[in-house]
């Protein structure tokens, strides 16, 4: 398996990414050509999908970045990290949790978000 940080640090890149050329590229450098993501707001799969979904999250919470706030652990080809959103003054505005199926070439192939209360 690829470090679990390596694959990790791609993930969180893709969501604060906000020039869609150099997202496009992350989320083909760390996601598998038919990556799904599915938490209790969205189910995408493929690239175009993910993109979409990032580009819709920016737009929800213009100015607000994504940081690893725990992990990641991993075993096998599964691994999880806690994340947080963050606006600029710094404050947490949401917390979840992910956990990732790894595919043999170290690119996710699938994402599972688990959000926790506001």
């Amino acid at each position: 398996m690829t470090q679990p940080t390596v694959v990790v640090d791609g993930y969180i890149a893709m969501w604060n990414e906000t020039d869609p050329e150099r997202r496009r590229s992350i989320i083909e450098q760390t996601w598998t050509e038919d990556g799904s993501y599915v938490d209790p707001h969205a189910e995408v799969a493929g690239a175009d999908g993910l993109d979409a979904l990032v580009a819709a999250v920016q737009e929800q919470f213009p100015g607000h970045r994504f940081v690893l706030a725990s992990g990641p652990e991993a075993h096998h080809d599964r691994m999880r990290f806690t994340w947080q959103l963050v606006g600029e003054n710094g404050d947490a505005v949401a917390t979840g949790m992910d956990v990732a199926v790894v595919a043999d070439d170290g690119r996710l192939r699938a994402v599972t978000g688990f959000l926790e209360a506001a």
